[in-house]
């Protein structure tokens, strides 16, 4: 019975330091991404990170990229975050545009 409480204790303790762990990794990455905005991925091959305002996501042709994505990928984002099908250029073109409309 001693031994056994002693395992438990033991793995409590290993699960606060593991929690801890993850809670200081998301932490770091959190800071990557100012609030406002949200990391996507894009790239038709190499995938490249992009930070963009979160007010983009509401513009129809935006919400046409976020059609595809979801039709290519559902909820399963290879990169682990949203990855949007598209070439980089095109990418850049529109939020070239959609920075001069906001």
């Amino acid at each position: 019975m001693a031994i056994r409480l002693a395992a438990i204790l033991h793995a409590k303790h290993i699960l606060r330091r593991s929690n801890s762990f993850a809670k200081q990794a998301a932490a770091s990455m959190s800071l990557d991404v100012p609030k406002g905005s949200v990391a996507v991925y894009v790239g038709e091959g190499e995938k490249k990170r992009f930070v963009i305002p979160v007010s983009f996501l509401n513009q129809p042709s935006f919400q046409e990229l976020l059609s595809k994505a979801e039709e290519e990928f559902g909820f399963d984002h290879p990169m682990g975050g949203l990855t949007i099908p598209c070439s980089e250029d095109i990418f850049v073109d529109l939020t070239c545009r959609l920075h001069e409309l906001l």
